[in-house]
């Protein structure tokens, strides 16, 4: 995957389609992220002590990879990310405007 922890990603498809969040997780045995605040689903969790009441609480569901794609600082847009050597490092780049990401 070319999609890595702390990258900032944009939704391209579904509910939260446009809008773009920082990347807590990677799932790559799943081909899935986790984005912060974004593709968040209700649930409803059990009161833990007694007296206490039960919630519903907002969680935040993984996307698939494929659903995202990486923000371009210097093209202040979504872009497609490709991988070059330079200087014996692997270096991803933004397809479009050619910059390192």
């Amino acid at each position: 995957m070319r999609i890595h922890k702390g990258d900032t990603a944009q939704v391209m498809v579904g509910k939260d389609a446009g809008k773009s969040g920082k990347i807590i997780r990677v799932y790559p045995e799943d081909n899935k992220v986790l984005l912060e605040n974004l593709n968040l689903y209700k649930k409803h969790r059990r009161p833990r002590q007694q007296g206490q009441k039960g919630e519903i609480i907002m969680v935040a569901r993984p996307l698939p990879a494929g659903n995202i794609r990486l923000f371009c600082k210097n093209c202040g847009r979504p872009a497609r990310v490709g991988c070059r050597m330079e200087g014996g490092r692997k270096i991803r780049y933004c397809k479009k405007c050619k910059t390192a990401i």
